[in-house]
């Protein structure tokens, strides 16, 4: 099993938890729970990975809600008991080519 099916998979059984950042920041960018498991269920994919990340390894997914609304969450690697949430947004298109690439201008 890859990363990312291992990662779904903990989202979908609810095996997760959230950063006091991500709590904040699902709370200032109105985005709830129930769209974070369909971000994570409907055309999810890696886009950038961290697998040295200071707390541990992680990486950004790109998801899309029902709606079509589309999300990054940063999360840990499914090795954990919980996936951490560390932050979720809607990415910026100014700051986005394609929502998957980070723009350098």
């Amino acid at each position: 099993m890859g990363v990312l099916d291992g990662i779904r998979e903990k989202i979908l059984r609810r095996q997760y938890e959230f950063s006091k950042h991500a709590v904040d920041q699902s709370i200032l960018r109105q985005i709830s729970v129930a769209e974070l498991e369909q971000a994570m269920s409907n055309r999810s994919e890696v886009i950038e990975d961290y697998p040295d990340d200071k707390y541990g390894p992680s990486c950004l997914i790109l998801g899309f809600t029902t709606t079509g609304r589309p999300l990054h969450l940063q999360c840990s690697y499914p090795s954990r008991p919980l996936i951490k949430i560390v932050t979720l947004y809607e990415p910026d298109p100014a700051l986005w080519h394609n929502l998957r690439v980070r723009k350098t201008d």
